[in-house]
């Protein structure tokens, strides 16, 4: 096989990609060529004909921006990624869009765009590895035995989400995690040295990473190394590899000005005639490589069935254990009844609290249940007891120490949900899910069903003061389309928000819990949590007003209900633990709850703005917080910042008027 003239086809289509499209980054393809297609054709294991293969070698594109790189690879391996595909690299609807989108493509492991998301991601598929491995495999059995590679460029070393995946791959010593950076030393901006003149090197090696060095453009060299790598398995490797971006263009190779914009027509057939690729011709491939994809579905092909026969006489001798990973990759659930019922109508605990016990009562029902959180798990309940934790030594335990590193950990969370066995939760204080948003976002976009635990959700978190006090951030989250949010109003909500969040297999869910006690609620006949709001609190008198309220707010607002009835007003109390899916049902159902005609004051205590259409159609006014909290013990903070029960009368009295 000749790999050179592989990577100069690479090239020529990665260049006609672009050019065709008018659009994309041909510098990085054509810089990165070289080991690609090392890895594609010579090194990695994987099966064209079946890109869902559980024991194939990862790959991830951090830099997606190169995507025509991978679409080129994949093409030429025998993916279900044509010519015309490539032809409409950029195109409306195409399955070649302009990042690697997650289920867009097939062979595409991850979404990749948002710099240094990838690497982290991949860290989170290593450990995948060895957890899985750790579970499952058996002297002479080993099911679980594959690498995970990413290939990166000087923008993902720069973002800090690689740096806090890094650090935890090197503790983790994650000897299955190969990244090669693409060392070309160009940004969008020009050289390197205008920002980033640090030792990527140095860095690495105090992480812990074995790290080694490589002409990137060398394929003898690119397979010696990375050889040399793949026999170190207690340290991740960091192959330093020397390119130069826009390799092979005439006048632009080297030029930042690759980067980011077509070559130009003149420049792509000079480009050609240096590669010895007809200059005339688009999208070419040369008659020797026609048989390329068959030749690779046939080693793919044999690999898995190799892979199968050992699964098979694995499953003959550990016939549990084969149960366990078919019932783990389904994401079969047990029966919740149990769970949905745990608290008796005298529980009067903090959400954190409840979720806590929930959370523990479903790992013992749920094996591949795991997780952690960014250093606050005595705070935010989040340890599953007595699982042990993930460790170098072991990875046999269940629980995550992430950290002080929330970026990090949301995005090793989607490596890990997307490495297939495993339902995976983190957690942290509901603000710091600022340092988590690119992560939420793409696990919204990837349909990851990863769980988020985020506590300490109100000005109720007293004295650590504004900056520790959640005013936007819930309504932040409820703007990212497909997270699912929840903020359930006592122990049995709580309940029914991890049910809910477990059933899920579509996207993400956010638990937004309290810091303080919540008293229980008692609910009348029929009512139903999954519809995302419903009754709580009946009228006992005609109805005026109707009070709809999330988390904490709900009890508040069933005291200002019981204390305006006593001046002959009717009140009645919704709880709306998911906003989005209340708002998802049909007009029947809603209008039952809220009548049209009559109006609806919303409360929460943070920003009003998306509160106001809780009821499309009718009147709505909201009793929100449009301001930072302040420092204080909790209740004397919220009573500082107007939520009383007179406050709140006086608005439902205009209201009426």
């Amino acid at each position: 096989m000749d790999l050179q003239k592989i990577a100069n086809v690479v090239r020529g289509l990665s260049a006609d990609g672009v050019q065709a499209a008018n659009s994309g980054h041909p510098g990085a393809p054509l810089g990165l060529a070289d080991i690609g297609t090392v890895l594609y054709f010579d090194f990695m294991k994987h099966n064209p004909t079946n890109s869902n293969w559980a024991n194939r070698d990862r790959f991830v594109l951090s830099g997606g921006h190169g995507s025509m790189l991978l679409y080129s690879l994949l093409h030429l391996s025998g993916y279900e990624v044509s010519i015309e595909d490539l032809k409409n690299f950029r195109q409306l609807n195409s399955n070649t869009p302009g990042h690697p989108e997650y289920g867009d493509t097939d062979g595409v492991e991850t979404t990749t765009g948002p710099l240094g998301q990838g690497m982290a991601n991949a860290v989170g598929m290593a450990i995948g590895e060895r957890m899985a491995a750790a579970r499952f495999n058996q002297p002479g059995y080993e099911v679980v035995n594959h690498f995970t590679y990413a290939l990166a460029g000087d923008g993902d070393f720069m973002e800090g989400v690689s740096a806090e995946a890094s650090s935890l791959a090197g503790h983790l010593g994650l000897g299955k995690l190969i990244v090669i950076y693409d060392s070309n030393k160009i940004t969008i901006e020009g050289s390197t040295d205008l920002a980033f003149t640090e030792s990527v090197k140095d860095r690495y090696l105090a992480y812990g990473w074995e790290v080694l060095e490589v002409d990137g453009h060398d394929i003898p060299a690119i397979s010696q190394v990375l050889a040399q790598a793949q026999k170190n398995l207690d340290q991740p490797t960091l192959i330093v590899a020397t390119t130069q971006i826009g390799k092979g263009a005439p006048t632009k190779a080297g030029l930042a000005e690759t980067h980011g914009a077509p070559l130009g027509d003149e420049e792509v057939a000079g480009l050609k005639e240096s590669l010895g690729l007809p200059a005339d011709q688009f999208f070419y491939v040369p008659e020797e490589l026609k048989n390329l994809q068959q030749m690779m579905a046939q080693k793919g092909e044999q690999l898995e069935s190799d892979w199968n026969k050992l699964f098979a006489d694995w499953a003959k001798e550990y016939p549990q254990l084969a149960e366990q990973w078919n019932n783990w990759l389904s994401g079969k659930l047990p029966d919740f009844e149990e769970i949905l019922t745990m608290f008796p109508n005298d529980t009067n605990i903090a959400s954190r609290a409840a979720s806590g016990k929930v959370l523990n009562a479903i790992a013992k029902k749920v094996p591949n249940l795991v997780g952690g959180s960014a250093d606050l798990s005595p705070s935010n309940n989040s340890f599953l007891i007595g699982e042990g934790s993930i460790s170098a030594q072991d990875f046999s335990g269940r629980n995550f120490n992430f950290g002080v590193r929330e970026h990090g950990m949301a995005s090793i969370m989607n490596g890990l949900a997307l490495y297939g066995h495993f339902r995976v939760f983190g957690a942290t204080f509901l603000i710091f899910s600022d340092y988590m948003r690119p992560s939420m976002r793409l696990a919204a976009l990837m349909k990851v069903p990863v769980i988020y635990i985020l506590t300490h959700d109100s000005p109720y978190v007293g004295e650590d003061g504004p900056t520790h006090q959640p005013i936007e951030t819930t309504e932040s989250l409820r703007l990212i389309p497909n997270l699912h949010v929840y903020r359930p109003a006592d122990s049995e909500e709580t309940a029914w928000s991890w049910y809910e969040a477990m059933k899920r297999n579509d996207g993400p869910s956010a638990l937004i819990l309290t810091r303080q006690n919540l008293p229980f609620l008692e609910k009348p006949k029929g009512w139903d949590f999954s519809r995302g709001g419903y009754v709580v609190r009946e009228e006992k008198e005609e109805l005026a007003v109707v009070l709809a309220a999330a988390g904490s707010e709900v009890n508040f607002a069933i005291k200002v209900a019981e204390e305006t009835e006593k001046e002959g007003l009717g009140i009645r109390v919704v709880s709306i633990p998911n906003r989005v899916v209340y708002l998802s049902q049909a007009e029947s159902y809603r209008h039952k709850v809220m009548p049209l005609d009559k109006p609806v004051l919303a409360i929460e205590l943070g920003v009003s703005t998306g509160w106001y259409g809780i009821n499309p159609g009718g009147k709505v006014d909201v009793f929100g917080l449009d301001r930072f909290g302040a420092s204080g013990p909790g209740q004397e903070v919220v009573e500082y910042l107007g939520f009383t029960v007179e406050a709140v009368k006086e608005r439902i009295e205009k209201l009426v008027k």
